[in-house]
This record gives structure tokens, sequence and C-alpha cells, in this order.
């Protein structure tokens, strides 16, 4: 005979707690149905919450409840019918098993006709909450699944015009943070095709960038160090091509990281075989700042020695966590 069981949630976020709730019901019952439930105003949307149990769980039948139903038993006086009737519509039939870690799971069986299979109650196996991870996630690190890393990581762009240490920066700042960091990949192509750029390099830098900082996400340890990004690209198209696509421009000011990091050009000049040359910093500081004012992201100006700048990008980006 083919058990069935239901485990139902927010979900908000699925951090280990959940995996290994759904995990233990995967292996009681033959067939799993998780429920992920939400409405229009949480924090995190459902769409993401289910994507994300979806991915983890592709042998279960996920699905996503998003009806707008009373949250506690005293909000509404046919509160279980309320839920028993969503579940039945959306169930292929009643559950066997109710899965659940907390209190609610006895009387949500009994409605269902259930058996109620309790686990991880109190928290006693996996000791944290999506509430937990939500108002802290650097601290719940550990208990934040791969899949939903990315959501939580910080990202920060270390930009500056040639020669002024921001690869160097990124590099260290990754090191001292115990994270990854994504190089610049113009400089990639520029030391493969060489410094004669055309528009379609410029859509392969800013196409292959981004795709290079999403795939990092996921190594992430709550902060990702980004060697430039589209903004950079943007400004780079106006000063060697004297143009800069509208699609280009576009993304450059829609696209936001949590902090730039603008090196100033008070470093010494080092020449390199893909750098353009001295005469394009400060034209470049000036076009940055510009940008950074107009779209009003958040940025701090790095000057000084070395350390003056390593320590204020230390200081700063520890206040975002």
């Amino acid at each position: 005979m083919t058990t069935t069981g239901m485990l139902l949630g927010k979900f908000m976020p699925p951090h280990n707690g959940h995996v290994y709730l759904a995990r233990f019901a995967e292996n009681y019952v033959d067939q799993l149905s998780i429920v992920v439930c939400s409405l229009k105003n949480e924090p995190i949307p459902g769409h993401l919450r289910y994507d994300w149990m979806h991915r983890m769980f592709p042998d279960c039948n996920v699905i996503h409840v998003t009806d707008e139903l009373p949250q506690l038993p005293e909000e509404h006086p046919d509160f279980w019918q309320l839920w028993y009737d969503t579940l039945m519509r959306v169930l292929p039939g009643k559950p066997d098993y109710v899965f659940a870690g907390e209190d609610y799971g006895a009387p949500l069986a009994e409605t269902l006709d259930g058996i109620f299979v309790p686990s991880n109650m109190g928290r006693a196996i996996i000791p944290t909450s999506g509430t937990d991870v939500r108002t802290n996630p650097a601290e719940n690190w550990d208990y934040i699944p791969e899949v939903v890393r990315p959501y939580f990581v910080k990202r920060i762009a270390v930009i500056g015009a040639e020669s002024t240490g921001k690869s160097t920066l990124t590099a260290k700042l990754a090191q001292h943070f115990q994270t990854v960091f994504v190089p610049e990949y113009a400089e990639t192509l520029i030391m493969h095709r060489g410094r004669d750029l055309n528009e379609d390099d410029f859509k392969m830098i800013a196409q292959a960038q981004a795709a290079s900082v999403e795939a990092m996400t996921y190594q992430a340890r709550r902060v990702l160090f980004c060697d430039t990004e589209i903004m950079t690209t943007a400004i780079w198209s106006e000063m060697l091509l004297d143009t800069c696509p509208h699609w280009l421009d576009a993304g450059a000011r829609e696209k936001r990281y949590d902090l730039y990091l603008l090196m100033d050009t008070d470093a010494e000049w080092q020449d390199d075989a893909h750098r353009y040359g001295i005469e394009t910093q400060e034209r470049f500081m000036t076009s940055c700042m510009k940008r950074l004012k107009e779209d009003n992201k958040p940025y701090i100006r790095l000057s000084g020695s070395w350390d003056d700048k390593f320590n204020a990008a230390i200081a700063a980006v520890t206040e975002l966590y």
C-alpha cells in the first residue's frame, strides 16, 4: 500500500530545519506533498520560496498556496474549515501522515483525518527558525541551504579607474571576510582579443561579468566582492566608443549593489598590457562619481594610504551585517 504525507509551511526562508523535516518526511512515506503557503505582503516573495523548495525536493509534490487565509485559529471562526477546503483543493488526496515541527501539526492532522508525526519539535535537532535567519542571516549562515544563500548575500562592487588597486583590494577583502570574489571579466577579454573593443565586445563583457557574479553567489559566504560591474562597463563604453548603447546604460542604472567601494586616483600608476593609460583616470573618476550620485547608489570613496583604504573598506562592509 502506498503511503502519503504532507508537510506545510511558509518556509520564509527555507532553512536546514525545514530541510531536515522534509527529508525525514520524504523517507517516512512513499509520496510526500510539500505545501508552501504565502501571503502577498510577506517579506520574502512566495514564488521564491516555492522555487527553492521545488529545486531542493524535485521528487516531491511541491505546491504553492497563495490564498489569503487566516494564520491563527482565533482570527476566524471557520479557521480549520477554510484550511481544509484549500488543502483538499490542491492535494492529490487526504494524506495518511502530517509532518510538522510545531504544535499546530496535531489539530491540522485531525482536520485532515491523518496521523500527526512530530519531528524536530522545539528545534531540538536544528536550532534555528525563519525569523532568526531573516533577522540575522550572517549569524545563521550555516543553517541556510546553498540554493537560498544568494538571496542573502551582500554584493559589494569595488570600482575605480585603472591602476587604483581595486583588483588587489577585492582579493584582500575576500580573504579577510573568508569568502570569494568575482574578477574583472574585461581584463580576460582584452588579454585574449586586444584593446580594440567594439559594441559586441562590451555586450559580452556585461553579460559575462553578470553571469560570473550570479555563479559565485552560491559559493560566497555572507558577502561577495566584485571587481567592477556593469556601471563600469557603461563608462568605459562612453570613453572608448564615444557612446553607450541604450541597453547598457539602462542596465547600469537599474543594477544596484549593496555597497560601492570607489577607489581614489591617489595611488602610484602601474603600467600593464591591458591598460589604456594614466590620462583616463580623472575622466573615469568624474564619470563614476556623476553616475553614482545620479542613480543614488550607496558608496564610499576610499582615499589615502593602502591601510587607510583597506581599513575603511572593512568598516563599511562590516556595517552591512
